[in-house]
C-alpha cells in the first residue's frame, strides 16, 4: 500500500508541472555569428591587409632599392627576376634571395635641417 500511494504522488507532481518550450534553433546561432564577425574584424581582415601591403611592396621593388629580408640581411638590390633577386650586402659580396623575403624597404636618411626654426617673441 506504501509503495502504490508513492507511485500516485510521483505521477501527480509530473503532471502539475510544466515544462517551457525550448528557443527556436536560430536562437543559438547569434553566439557563433557574432564570435565569427569579431574574428573577422580582429584577426582575418588586418592580416589580408598586411599580405595585400607586402604584396605591393614586392611588386614595387627595383634595383637600386635598399631593403631588409626577414633574415635581417641589409643590403641592396642587383639584379630581379621574375622570383628572385640578387642582393648587395657588401662591395663585391652579392646574394641570392627571393624576393618575397623583403620585409622591408630601408629608406634613405633624409638631410638634417639646418635652418634654425622661426622663434616668436612672445610679449
Amino acid at each position: 500500500m506504501f509503495i502504490s500511494s508513492a507511485f500516485a504522488q510521483d505521477a501527480a507532481v509530473t503532471a502539475a508541472t510544466t515544462v517551457p518550450a525550448a528557443p527556436p534553433v536560430w536562437y543559438n546561432l547569434f553566439p557563433l555569428i557574432g564570435l565569427l564577425a569579431i574574428f573577422y574584424l580582429l584577426v582575418i581582415r588586418p592580416q589580408s591587409k598586411r599580405m595585400r601591403e607586402h604584396a605591393d611592396l614586392v611588386k614595387a621593388l627595383k634595383p637600386g632599392d635598399k631593403v631588409i629580408t626577414g633574415g635581417g640581411l641589409f643590403g641592396k638590390i642587383v639584379k630581379i627576376g621574375d622570383d628572385d633577386m640578387t642582393i648587395e650586402i657588401a662591395p663585391g659580396i652579392n646574394v641570392k634571395a627571393q624576393k618575397h623575403t623583403v620585409a622591408a624597404i630601408q629608406d634613405e636618411p633624409k638631410p638634417a635641417n639646418d635652418t634654425k626654426a622661426d622663434t616668436k617673441q612672445v610679449k
